[in-house]
């Protein structure tokens, strides 16, 4: 139906490469290839719902010709056979009741930023209600702990 030589590939490349520029090309290919990904999985599942639906037509058609109701049941020994068992069967209930089918329930998806990120970063340094107050600062000329120990004085000269 379509046929594409490497020629044709390769030229349509060329001005998908001019038109989009190299950066936005690989994204596009990406989503492109996606698409025709999900194009297959429609058509294959299409294409399988469709003789899932003509093989039930011509089950349905075999079980009406089968239950319709031979000329002389009890002249035939399979016949009586096949009677018997059906009654034996009748009496004895399905083992595996069937189950409805109710999906799993789906936990909510909490995101939580990457300790690294930035939004984490300053997630962290962001007053929030519950965080305490911050501490005031010291006024000017207070020392600190990060103020280097006075000098000592010594009686002894300085070799200097």
């Amino acid at each position: 139906m379509l046929d594409f030589g490497f020629s044709e590939i390769l030229l349509t490349s060329a001005i998908a490469l001019v038109v989009l520029g190299p950066e936005r090309l690989p994204k596009v290919a990406r989503q492109v290839g996606t698409w025709v990904g999900r194009a297959r999985v429609m058509a294959r599942q299409l294409t399988e719902q469709l003789e899932r639906e003509v093989n039930a037509d011509e089950l349905m058609k075999q079980r009406t010709k089968a239950a319709a109701p031979p000329t002389s049941p009890a002249s035939t020994p399979a016949a009586a056979d096949a009677s018997a068992a059906a009654t034996a069967t009748a009496n004895y209930p399905d083992p595996l009741p069937p189950t409805p089918m109710t999906p799993a329930p789906v936990p909510p998806v909490v995101r939580t930023p990457h300790p690294n990120s930035p939004e984490a970063m300053h997630a962290a340094t962001r007053p929030t209600a519950e965080s305490p107050p911050a501490m005031p600062l010291p006024p000017p000329g207070t020392p600190s702990s990060f103020d280097p120990p006075p000098a000592a004085t010594s009686d002894k000269p300085s070799n200097e």
